[in-house]
């Protein structure tokens, strides 16, 4: 999915599943420059209100009919749907229309559903004076109550110098994905930390060879591991500077149990969803730290693994620490346009598609919102596939994000796929390869208008 952000592993993901990339993860938009200031920030004053006026709502394919269920239950809410990319594959289709509305100073949507990297420049006002894109939500239009009721740091990436810009529609929080049959099989246990997981993966490589407990191939890999590491790759510490210290011992100590788990070939190199990479060793994947969405996408959809094999455990912590940390690969955003004449009924079909159960339960993936998210995991569509009961690991995974993963103005996909996965296929280990990434990151970050915090 952000969503998260920006991701073009589903990219791949979509071709192997024919599954619409922004169903779970939306694209990279490209970033303005100019550095977020609340000085050049004015309070929020609401476009003319024309309350009962036509509300235009632009969604990608795969929300498009959640939009529909709502204009069917709502017969008196008048809505122009524009279905559109949703920001996938780093488009920035929407970017350059509001800057061309901006110019023009007419034709924006009132609502639109994009990627969490959309709200970096849609937070953002254009000039001094000027509004931004996205209405600030929590400026009376959605309750706090309501905002109160998202997954813990789930609209984190909505948020800007005090407010809260967008609404989170899904999230995908990465949890230990495991094939309960082999294991009870095999007489191994589910490891619940990192040094568990090596000594299992390095085990299963020698009783049992070809076997997998992993890949770092894809385009998001690292978001699994290095993102529920802790690893500071993308650390705002400022509004427009960027702290990447790939040398932090979050970072290294990850690298470092990959190389392991590499070099005894019970991790892959190659891609989950690479070029048959299903027909040749889907079937012989163990175990698989990743999102949510890899129990229907991935072993169901691509690997076809039998129903009541796959189960999912809880993040994994480090010996030591109490507290598990995980990733997020994935999860689109709804805003609302601070230019909008119909506030109440925009915020309301926001409010309705990321929180309602009568949408949620039936959503493709994992809802932000923590009620609608135990409708959605009481649908036995999204459960009765599963070896066990996935809602524990889940529901506690969706709590344990690492908010230290900035969402920044381009996508963190980049530098992984054009640096460390051709070095990762050239024979290189992870930890030599960490410098090249970081300066990658950096490259990328004052490209896009950021400073680069000194280490």
């Amino acid at each position: 999915m952000r969503a998260g952000r920006r991701r073009t592993a589903l990219r791949t993901a979509a071709a192997v599943l024919s599954l619409t990339t922004a169903a779970l993860l939306a694209g990279c938009a490209s970033a303005d420059t100019t550095s977020r200031s609340s000085a050049d920030r004015s309070a929020f004053k609401p476009a003319t209100q024309k309350e009962g006026s036509q509300i235009t709502v632009w969604a990608d394919s795969t929300r498009l009919p959640s939009v529909q269920k709502y204009q069917k239950a709502h017969p008196d809410v008048k809505m122009d749907i524009v279905t559109y990319d949703g920001g996938a594959d780093g488009s920035t289709y929407l970017q350059s229309k509001v800057q061309l509305f901006d110019r023009t100073g007419s034709g924006w949507p009132d609502v639109v559903f994009g990627s969490p990297t959309d709200v970096t420049w849609a937070s953002e006002p254009t000039k001094p004076g000027a509004r931004p894109f996205a209405a600030p939500l929590d400026d009376k239009l959605v309750p706090q109550s309501t905002l109160k009721g998202f997954a813990k740091g789930s609209l984190t990436p909505c948020q800007f110098d005090g407010h809260t810009y967008c609404l989170r529609n899904d999230i995908a929080q990465v949890v230990l994905w495991y094939n309960k049959s082999l294991m009870d099989k095999w007489g191994y246990q589910v490891p619940t930390t990192w040094e568990e997981y090596e000594a299992l993966g390095k085990r299963v490589a020698r009783d049992h060879p070809g076997y997998l407990v992993g890949s770092v191939g894809d385009t998001n890999s690292h978001e699994s591991y290095f993102w529920s590491g802790q690893c500071p790759a993308f650390d705002l510490v400022k509004p427009d500077t960027l702290r990447t210290d790939l040398q932090d011992a979050n970072c290294t100590r990850t690298a470092k149990l990959l190389d392991g788990l590499i070099d005894a070939k019970a991790v892959t190199t190659k891609g989950f969803f690479s070029q048959g990479f299903a027909k040749e060793s889907g079937s012989k994947v163990l175990m698989a730290y990743g999102p949510s969405w890899y129990g229907q996408y991935l072993f169901k959809a691509a690997f076809n693994a039998p129903a009541k094999q796959i189960a999912a455990a809880p993040p994994l912590t480090w010996q030591g620490e109490t507290k598990a940390a995980t990733g997020n690969v994935g999860g689109g955003v709804w805003m609302v346009s601070s230019h909008s004449a119909n506030l109440k009924a925009s915020t309301d079909l926001v409010t309705w598609l990321t929180t309602s159960d009568e949408n949620q339960a039936s959503a493709p993936t994992y809802p932000a919102y923590t009620a609608a998210a135990q409708a959605w995991l009481k649908n036995p569509a999204n459960s009765d596939y599963f070896a066990g009961d996935v809602s524990g690991a889940f529901e506690q995974a969706a709590d344990e994000v690492w908010t230290g993963w900035s969402n920044t103005r381009f996508s963190d996909a980049t530098a992984w796929s054009s640096v460390v996965l051709p070095a990762l296929t050239a024979g290189k280990s992870l930890t030599e390869t960490l410098p090249a990434w970081q300066k990658e990151i950096a490259n990328e970050a004052k490209a896009h208008g950021y400073k680069v915090a000194d280490q």
